[in-house]
């Protein structure tokens, strides 16, 4: 096939999506509205316990997986790197993974696979709420050459900066086997907190970086065509995605600015994760930056239709022809 190889690594989780009439619940629970929160075992069994009489469907996610899982039905070779329990939602994980092709280099523990509470407000805004669980046992000793042996691109997720010792080895690591290293910011709470951390990653490691216009503004203070180019300065490629106006993307002084491809909006979850799929996928594929943007465009616009961050073949089929003439 001759494509690029990308590894992703990030927090298996099991998306816990419930479609909400207001935001009564997000308020009553004080989570931060539009953002991701990680919570203990206790709150996140409280949340599950309020949701109870909600509409919640049941999905494989973690932001880099979702991506993954994206990257895999665009043809592309890949593989996940995260931490599941031995547990039902373990195996539904590991299970998933392995019936979209991608290579699970999975490490198993003792506590419960991870969940995230996705709240999902009329409109499509959602309020993540994430117990880590099992995906929180993962550890630099855990990123060996040998499960880095045959990538090309490393998609690391924002929300492992939480844990600064595993992101720096992570980069570390990748850096030294010749990988490029791609970074999505995760969310702009996750951002402020880790601004230093963000900052040494984005100046000395990586190549790609992603983020949403809140995200840009959290990093740099700068609105999105300011904050492009200066991520431009620091790192290879920056994308900025601005919503319903699409995305800024630009290498060194050349900039592109990529329209959405759609404004049916059921659900935002994994938006930004298959902005990333497409985008990478289209690189691993040799497309250049235009293209790859589209591509991404187009991906981000169909997952919005759907609850949860998971298309059906019939979807990917016709985006895989859709992709033919971008």
């Amino acid at each position: 096939m001759g494509y690029s190889k990308i590894l992703g690594i990030g927090n298996a989780l099991v998306d816990i999506i419930t479609m909400l009439d207001d935001d009564q619940i997000i308020r009553a629970l004080n989570l931060p509205k539009g953002s991701m929160t990680l919570v203990d075992r206790a709150m996140s069994e409280r949340i599950q316990l309020e949701i109870v009489n909600e509409k919640r469907i049941l999905v494989t996610g973690g932001s880099v997986a979702n991506a993954i899982n994206g990257i895999a039905n665009l043809s592309v070779p890949c593989g996940f790197l995260g931490t599941v329990g031995r547990d039902e939602l373990g195996k539904l994980f590991e299970g998933e993974q392995k019936s979209q092709g991608i290579q699970p280099l999975l490490i198993h523990s003792e506590l419960p696979t991870g969940r995230a509470v996705g709240l999902v407000e009329p409109g499509g805004e959602r309020t993540f709420a994430t117990y880590l669980g099992a995906a929180s046992e993962l550890y630099p000793v855990d990123i060996t050459p040998e499960r880095l042996s045959g990538f090309d691109i490393f998609f690391v997720e924002g929300y492992l900066v939480y844990n600064n010792a595993l992101i720096m080895a992570a980069a570390v690591a990748a850096k030294n086997a010749g990988l490029s290293i791609a970074l999505d910011l995760a969310s702009y709470n996750v951002v402020e907190v880790n601004r230093e951390v963000l900052n040494e990653l984005v100046d000395s490691y990586v190549d790609i970086v992603f983020a949403n216009e809140e995200e840009a503004k959290a990093f740099t203070g700068m609105e999105p065509l300011e904050a492009v180019a200066n991520l431009a300065g620091r790192c290879d490629i920056a994308v900025v995605k601005i919503g319903k106006e699409g995305a800024y993307v630009q290498q060194g002084s050349l900039l592109h600015k990529i329209p959405a491809a759609g404004d049916l909006v059921v659900d935002t979850t994994g938006a930004g994760d298959f902005f990333a799929a497409g985008f990478l996928a289209g690189l691993a594929k040799g497309y250049d930056l235009e293209k790859s943007g589209k591509l991404g465009a187009l991906l981000a616009s169909r997952v919005i239709r759907v609850p949860g961050a998971k298309l059906a073949e019939e979807e990917w089929s016709e985006i895989r022809k859709i992709e033919q003439s971008l």
